[in-house]
Parts: structure tokens; C-alpha cells; sequence
């Protein structure tokens, strides 16, 4: 492996004036990834409170560069192999399974 870019990434736990406790990825001076508000009464906001619901480990980022928003969304899932296949399988069902696996 060759190592292509290196970034400091500097991770924060951030509360809301509306009190609401998200994570913050900085990746440089304005530009940075912030957690969707659960709390908020929007169309990715009651989405996300859902999505957490049902997989406590699901995390959506919004991008924000120069202080725009830019559209863009960085979503992952901190979870086990096994839970890993589940998660898939509900997205795009079985057929994956038939590849190899590595141990």
C-alpha cells in the first residue's frame, strides 16, 4: 500500500444551541463534515432519527466547505462482519453471499 494524501482530521463533539450533541470531522479551515441533527424536523432529519433506530451504529455527515453546504453526504456503519452481511442483505438482498469470503 502507498500512502497517495494525508489528512489531520480532527474529530469534535459539538452540542447545538438547540442542544442537540453531533459529531464533527474538520478536515482543514472551512471544511468540514457534520453529523445530521437528529432532532430536527426535516426531511433528513426525522430520516436519520429513524435510520438510528433501527442501527444505533449508523452515522450521516453532511459536507460543508467555505461555509456552504455542498450536497454532498459521507454515511457509515461502525459494525461487525455479521451484522455487516445483515445490513446488506436488507439493502440488496443475498446474492453477494455467493462470492468467497475472507477469514
Amino acid at each position: 500500500m502507498t500512502t497517495l494524501k494525508t489528512w489531520n482530521v480532527l474529530v469534535e463533539l459539538i452540542k447545538t444551541k438547540t442542544g442537540a450533541i453531533l459529531h464533527k470531522i474538520n478536515l482543514s479551515d472551512n471544511h468540514f463534515f457534520l453529523e445530521q441533527n437528529p432532532l430536527k424536523d426535516s426531511k433528513y432529519g426525522v430520516a436519520y432519527r429513524e435510520l438510528k433506530l433501527k442501527y444505533p451504529e449508523f452515522y450521516m455527515f453532511w459536507e460543508i466547505k467555505d461555509n456552504e453546504y455542498t450536497g454532498k453526504v459521507l454515511t457509515a456503519r461502525i459494525t461487525d462482519k455479521k451484522e455487516l452481511d445483515k445490513f446488506i442483505e436488507e439493502l440488496v438482498g443475498d446474492n453477494f453471499k455467493n462470492y468467497e469470503d475472507f477469514n
